[in-house]
């Protein structure tokens, strides 16, 4: 009879770590995210906050999940050709910020699940269904509702009482600018304020000619309305109000602190904080069309003290009360 020797210590342990290494280890969850501006500290500040959050939600950068970003930088062909290459990796979700990458998005898929931000009426541009029914593959958060440029008109007259002329500068290819100036010219007929527009452009030199058209009469003030051209504007806008002497009220904070007059709108870090926790359900198994589109409930009042003064305005004690942020 043949005996085979055994090892007294068997190698079998010697497999354990990897056994347990795999384990351990998680699947990789890709998540899109595609900026509409381009990359700057301010954005980069916002997009820190969406990040942040996912990871107190669980969700750690190539542990369990990899970030595919990509910067849109305000430019339409960038907007479609990220769109398709998110889509292509694939994502399991995807996050955006704006009107202008979501319809691309949108365009370059009806199946992957998509979470916006910053965007205003989605209903009306056709984005969901409804707000507490989306119905489709995108939901996320609304920055205001029409109703609010009716106040940017009620803070303009009282940090400028002056102001008898009113120009809102807006995108009139977007449902949103269309929107935001039937209100802003409906308010203003009650109180008798002259409203018109004036239509923002990839083309700089036509804003400016426009801007000093209307500037060359006496009490004129201005209204930045949301849409992504506002954004790509912003320094040129900030820059022609200084010059022209235009007291302006903007639609968010960011053209506050960049040297704009006043601002009333939503806070762009709490819909970032929103898109992580959206993303986060959806990654956990939820739907966007069982997602509700959130508005705002909170929004802020910001006003740079140092613009007004250059403006030569007195900034009244009732709007210093009730600021949330004065800049010096």
């Amino acid at each position: 009879m043949r005996f085979i020797a055994l090892d007294p210590k068997p190698k079998i342990r010697a497999a354990w770590p990897g056994i347990v290494s795999a384990q351990q280890r998680e699947r990789i969850r890709k998540i899109g995210v595609l900026i509409g501006a381009a990359e700057t500290v301010d954005q980069r500040a916002s997009l820190a906050v969406f990040t942040q959050l996912l990871h107190q939600l669980g969700w750690t950068e190539d542990r369990n999940v990899q970030l595919e970003i990509r910067w849109g930088g305000g430019d339409p062909a960038r907007f479609h050709r990220y769109a398709e290459e998110l889509v292509a990796l694939p994502a399991e979700v995807i996050m955006t910020n704006g009107a202008a990458p979501l319809e691309a998005l949108l365009r370059a898929t009806r199946s992957v699940p998509i979470i916006f931000c910053s965007v205003t009426d989605p209903v009306g541009s056709g984005f969901v269904e409804s707000l507490a029914r989306p119905g489709g593959n995108a939901t996320g958060f609304s920055q205001f509702e029409y109703t609010l440029t009716a106040k940017w008109l009620e803070l303009l007259r009282q940090i400028a009482p002056s102001v008898t002329r009113v120009a809102a500068l807006r995108d009139p290819t977007l449902v949103s600018g269309i929107g935001q100036f039937a209100v802003i010219q409906y308010v203003a007929a009650s109180i008798g304020i002259e409203v018109s527009a004036i239509n923002l452009r990839d083309d700089v030199s036509e804003i400016e000619r426009a801007v000093k058209r209307f500037a060359s009469s006496p009490n004129g003030g201005l209204i930045l309305t949301g849409s992504a051209l506002s954004l790509i504007h912003h320094n040129l806008v900030i820059a022609l109000a200084a010059q022209h002497k235009l007291p302006t009220v903007y639609y968010r904070r960011y053209y506050v602190t960049s040297g704009g007059l006043i601002s009333y709108g939503f806070d762009i870090d709490e819909q970032f904080r929103g898109a992580a926790r959206y993303v986060d359900r959806i990654l956990k198994g939820d739907k966007p069309a069982d997602l509700p589109v959130q508005v705002p409930t909170k929004y802020e009042l910001v006003i740079n003290h140092k613009t007004a003064k250059a403006l030569g305005l007195e900034v009244p004690p009732s709007l210093l009360a009730i600021a949330d942020e004065v800049i010096k």
